[in-house]
C-alpha cells in the first residue's frame, strides 16, 4: 500500500517539475517550447519532433527544422503560443531571443509557479486521502485493529509531509531561478 502511494506521489512531483520547466526564467531553456505544437502533415506535433532545438547563448533558442518548408508554420505556432516570444528566421533556422524579464513579469511568473505548486500539493493530499480511506475501510471490515489503523495513518501523514516538503523545495528553487537577475 505504501509503495503504491509513494509511487503516485513521486509521479505528482515529476509532473510538477515537468510543468515548471515550461515556465520561463531569465535563461533560455529548450523545455520552454514543450507545449508549443505545430501542424505537420495533418497532425499536431511538439516543436521538438520537427527539428533540433539548441541554446547557443543564455538568452537565445535556435530551432533548426528538418524541413525548411515549415519555417513559416513554426514561427506562427510560436507567436500563437502564450509564451510572448517573437521568433525570427534566416531561411534555415528560427531564432528566438528571450527579452529581459521585467520586475512585474517576474512577480507574475512567481505567482504562476506558486499556483502550480499548490496544485501539486492538492494532488499529494488527494493521494493521502485515498490511502487513509483504504485504511479506514479495512478497520470497518474488521480486517485491521483500531490501534494499527492509527499507526498506519501516522505513517501515511509522515510520507505526505515529506512529499509536501519536496514540492515546497522544487517551487522555491524555481522561484529563485525566476527572481535571479
Amino acid at each position: 500500500m505504501f509503495k503504491d502511494m509513494e509511487s503516485r506521489m513521486e509521479k505528482s512531483i515529476a509532473s510538477l517539475k515537468s510543468e515548471l520547466a515550461t515556465i520561463r526564467t531569465g535563461r533560455a531553456n529548450a523545455a520552454l517550447l514543450d507545449h508549443v505544437r505545430i501542424s505537420y502533415y495533418g497532425s499536431e506535433v511538439p516543436v521538438s519532433q520537427i527539428g533540433s532545438i539548441s541554446v547557443p547563448e543564455p538568452r537565445m533558442l535556435v530551432i533548426a527544422p528538418w524541413e525548411k518548408t515549415i519555417i513559416a508554420d513554426l514561427e506562427k505556432a510560436i507567436l500563437k503560443s502564450d509564451l510572448g516570444l517573437n521568433p525570427s528566421n534566416d531561411g534555415a533556422v528560427v531564432r528566438i531571443i528571450l527579452p529581459e524579464l521585467t520586475e512585474d513579469r517576474r512577480r507574475d511568473l512567481v505567482k504562476q509557479v506558486k499556483t502550480v505548486g499548490e496544485k501539486a500539493k492538492v494532488s499529494v493530499r488527494n493521494i493521502r486521502r485515498d490511502a487513509n480511506d483504504a485504511v479506514k475501510k479495512q478497520v470497518k471490515d474488521e480486517a485491521l485493529p483500531e490501534d494499527e489503523s492509527k499507526r498506519l495513518q501516522d505513517h501515511i501523514q509522515k510520507i505526505t509531509d515529506r512529499f509536501i516538503a519536496e514540492v515546497d523545495k522544487v517551487v522555491e528553487h524555481k522561484e529563485s531561478d525566476i527572481l535571479t537577475v
